[in-house]
């Protein structure tokens, strides 16, 4: 009983720690980029509309059309509680599955550890969807485990409602519906081995939980299929470009983007994207390389992608890797090998991108709680046995104290960086502390109080972050040079095509980040670079600047 309020008191120490954290105005990248900024233009639109110049717009929605919700009431903080609730949705998850399997004190342990891993943390006080992916994820995988115990097919349909979901969160949720797809029926002939003519009934299973969430993802795929002819857009676009022979104006207008997502591909191919990638940009041996599956445990550092942007807890792996230790009953080692498959088959597909970043292998966070726990249980087991009593419970207590503390300090770092108490008391204002977390804000505060309504503006390196800037914009990057640096590029661009292009697009101001323009401009053909500086000493007025930021007015006449 001691111990059971140990963890309670634990829980709600971390509950106040997130609230606290979660009360600020959102600064998130992706938050700035998509998951706010297209609800908010959903909003000033009056509905959903497709927006083509902003790819992200065709991604999938669920949890964003939760956060149009509470835009629409006023507060864009709200969303981060939105966002956070689904991980405590799968703590209450892991609680219930942990209860049974194990014991009450399992359960709460469960719950604190998986609430307090510091990528957990990290996302419960950001406005992203990865949380939304990994209850339903979470919730179908359960879900199966329940169905195999129960045979109600109650419990099949729902585990694929919740696939389906997962498909309308975020795209990695196909991932997750091919490999609980595969594990369907390979589960269910498992499970009843000693049982003749399994194959036909596992078969029926598996297309009654890739019918029901299919249905369930049915609003996204039905969507992007209407307005792009690809109903996993951008996704393999070439393919269904193909079958569709999509020409439309729009699929004309989305091509760079097309286009930019065949570049990526080209560059993550599983060897070039994670061994020769790493080695090049990081100088990383041949020990480094092969010890990465052990080392996203242990270095993650949030916002380097050399560390793999993001923090989990080592004794997720080694606790993991105890459940396997000890022999258990047949279904319960079922369970546990199906949890691992899951693990290490969405590690590897996160690996095979190139991009290895924590914050893209999540869902396999739950997954590892679990075995953790299982992990944890054989270890207290153990130590009973070859310790005395006093011996084995003060290693358990201690292990508990270890993992705890390594989430407690990340969360003691998360106040430091987020200072979310100089917000709360009132010593910053929204725009002051939005200043201090947000370089490119003040400008953008100058842009809203002093251009007209009927500016428009083209920003260039600006990182695609416009949920602040409250007049019509445009963003052009390295990667998508659709509008001044493409029309720099035409070697017949003169003056006069620029002014012509200009005019066109009805563009008053330029918003750009100086150091990252001069970074293209000495990459840049002489002409390219003849052709701005007389577009700047002629053309350009600066209004405004404030550190690398330049507001430039237009003057052609």
């Amino acid at each position: 009983m001691k111990r059971q309020h140990f963890l309670q008191a634990a829980l709600a120490l971390v509950v106040i720690c997130v609230a606290l954290l979660a009360y600020t105005p959102p600064f998130s990248r992706d938050a700035l980029i998509h998951h706010l900024q297209v609800p908010l233009l959903y909003l000033q639109h009056g509905g959903i509309y497709e927006i083509p110049e902003l790819k992200f717009s065709y991604y999938p929605m669920n949890l964003d059309l939760l956060y149009l919700w509470a835009l629409w009431l006023g507060s864009d903080i709200l969303p981060k509680y939105i966002h956070a609730a689904f991980a405590f949705a799968t703590a209450l998850l892991l609680h219930q599955h942990l209860k049974k399997r194990l014991s009450d004190t399992y359960a709460w342990l469960g719950v604190v550890f998986f609430l307090s891993i510091p990528i957990i943390i990290k996302l419960s006080i950001t406005v992203y969807v990865d949380l939304g992916l990994v209850f339903f994820s979470t919730a179908s995988l359960l879900l199966i485990f329940r169905w195999l115990e129960t045979e109600q097919r109650r419990d099949l349909l729902l585990a694929g409602i919740c696939c389906g979901l997962c498909i309308g969160t975020k795209y990695n949720g196909l991932l997750v519906f091919f490999l609980l797809t595969f594990m369907v029926p390979m589960l269910f002939i498992k499970m009843q081995s000693q049982k003749k003519g399994t194959a036909v009934p596992a078969l029926k299973a598996t297309v009654l939980f890739c019918l029901m969430a299919l249905l369930a993802a049915s609003p996204l795929l039905i969507r992007n299929a209407a307005w792009t002819g690809n109903p996993i857009y951008p996704l393999y676009n070439g393919f269904f470009s193909r079958i569709s022979n999509v020409t439309t104006a729009e699929e004309e207008h989305r091509q760079p983007a097309d286009e930019e997502d065949k570049n990526e591909a080209k560059q993550s191919s599983p060897v070039k994207g994670v061994f020769a990638r790493r080695y090049i940009l990081y100088k990383e041996n041949i020990w480094q390389l092969l010890l990465l599956p052990v080392r996203i445990f242990i270095e993650g550092q949030d916002g380097d992608p050399r560390y793999f942007d993001g923090r989990l807890n080592p004794f997720l792996l080694v606790l993991a890797l105890l459940a396997f230790v000890r022999s258990a009953e047949k279904k319960r080692r079922n369970e546990q090998i199906a949890l691992a498959a899951f693990s290490l088959f969405y590690f590897l597909y996160a690996f095979n991108t190139g991009v290895l970043r924590i914050r893209y292998l999540v869902p396999m966070v739950p997954c590892l709680v679990i075995l953790s726990m299982y992990g944890l249980n054989n270890l207290e087991k153990m130590a009973e046995k070859y310790l005395n009593r006093k011996v084995a419970q003060l290693s358990w207590s201690l292990i508990v104290l270890l993992l705890l503390f390594w989430n407690g300090n990340y969360i003691r770092e998360q106040f430091k960086e987020v200072d979310p108490l100089s917000y709360i008391t009132g010593r910053l204002d929204r725009d002051q502390y939005l200043s201090k977390q947000l370089a490119e804000y003040p400008i953008m505060q100058y842009v809203n109080t002093h251009l007209p309504e009927s500016a428009k503006i083209l920003c260039l390196f600006m990182g695609n972050r416009g949920y602040y800037l409250q007049r019509e914009h445009l963003f052009e990057e390295y990667s998508n040079t659709k509008w001044l640096l493409s029309w720099l590029q035409q070697p017949e661009a003169s003056l006069a095509t620029l002014q012509q292009k200009f005019q066109q697009q009805k563009i008053t101001h330029l918003l750009i980040r100086a150091d990252l323009m001069v970074q293209w401009l000495n990459n840049a053909e002489p002409h390219q670079q003849q052709l701005w500086n007389q577009l700047n000493r002629q053309h350009l007025l600066a209004e405004h600047t404030h550190l690398n930021y330049i507001l430039y007015q237009v003057t052609f006449r």
